[in-house]
C-alpha cells in the first residue's frame, strides 16, 4: 500500500473497520509510509468478537496491529490506537518527538483526544443518530461537552499550526472525531483556529489515503439503520 520502508521489512498486520479510531492507524502507517496489510474487523457483524482477534485485543475494540519486527526481531501485537500511535512513533523516530518536554506536550494531547474527545463525541454521536428513542438530556448533555471540547482544541490552536510543536500522533489522533463535526451539531466556522488546523491536516495526502481507506467496506452497511449491528455495537453482553 505504501513505499518500501528503510527499517520495515515485513508488514504490519492492521486489524481495522474505516471509523475515527480506525484511521488513527491508518494515517500513521500511511504518514511512515511503511508496508501494512489491512485485516478488516467488521464491528456491524460481530468480527471483533472472534477468538483469534481477542487474542490481541481483550477489549473486543480494533484497532490494533501486529508487527512482526517487534522488539529484538521478535512479533508483538498492541491494541488501543493511543498506544499504537505510541509504539510506532517510538519505533520509527517520527511524529512523536524525542525530546522529553516536546513528548510530554504530544502525550497530553494524546490523552486528551482519548480521554475526551473520542468519547464525547461518541456519545454525542451515538445519541444524536443511533440511540432507538431521542434522550434529550443525552443529546445536550454530550453535544455541549462536545461543544467545550472544541473550544478548548481552537484555543490551543490559536497562533500555532498544529496541536503541539510540531506535526505528530497528537494531531493524528484528532482529526478522524473532528472530521465528523456534523454528526455532533458542532460548526467549525465556530472555531477559526481549529477550522484553519483542520483544513491544513486534512490537505496532507497521507491523512487523506488514511480516511478513505476501507470506504467501500463502510458504505455497505449503513449504522445508522441497520437494527442487526446496532444490536451488535450497543446491547453487548459479556462474552
Amino acid at each position: 500500500m505504501s513505499a518500501s520502508p528503510k527499517f520495515q521489512s515485513k508488514p504490519i498486520e492492521l486489524y481495522y473497520w474505516p471509523t475515527p479510531n480506525g484511521w488513527k492507524i491508518s494515517i500513521m502507517l500511511e504518514e511512515l509510509g511503511i508496508p501494512y496489510e489491512v485485516k478488516y474487523v467488521n464491528i456491524g457483524k460481530g468480527d471483533q468478537f472472534e477468538p483469534d482477534f481477542l487474542k490481541i485485543a481483550p477489549n473486543n475494540r480494533m484497532p490494533a496491529i501486529i508487527d512482526p519486527e517487534g522488539p529484538d526481531g521478535q512479533p508483538i501485537s498492541v491494541f488501543e490506537s493511543g498506544a499504537i500511535l505510541q509504539y510506532l512513533g517510538r519505533k520509527f523516530n517520527r511524529f512523536y518527538p524525542a525530546d522529553e518536554r516536546k513528548r510530554v506536550a504530544v502525550d497530553e494531547w494524546l490523552m486528551w483526544q482519548m480521554g475526551g474527545l473520542g468519547p464525547m463525541s461518541g456519545q454525542a454521536g451515538h445519541f444524536r443518530v443511533y440511540a432507538p428513542e431521542k434522550i434529550e438530556y443525552g443529546i445536550n448533555r454530550y453535544t455541549s461537552e462536545v461543544n467545550r471540547l472544541y473550544g478548548v482544541l481552537n484555543r490551543r490552536l490559536e497562533g500555532r499550526d498544529y496541536i503541539a510543536d510540531e506535526y505528530s500522533i497528537a494531531d493524528i489522533a484528532s482529526v478522524g472525531w473532528i472530521s465528523a463535526h456534523n454528526s455532533y451539531d458542532q460548526k467549525l466556522e465556530d472555531f477559526p483556529a481549529l477550522k484553519r488546523w483542520y483544513e491544513t491536516v486534512t490537505a496532507r495526502p497521507a491523512v487523506q489515503r488514511g480516511m478513505a481507506l476501507g470506504k467501500a467496506e463502510r458504505e455497505k452497511s449503513n449504522l445508522a439503520t441497520d437494527k442487526s449491528a446496532q444490536s451488535v455495537l450497543f446491547n453487548q453482553k459479556a462474552r
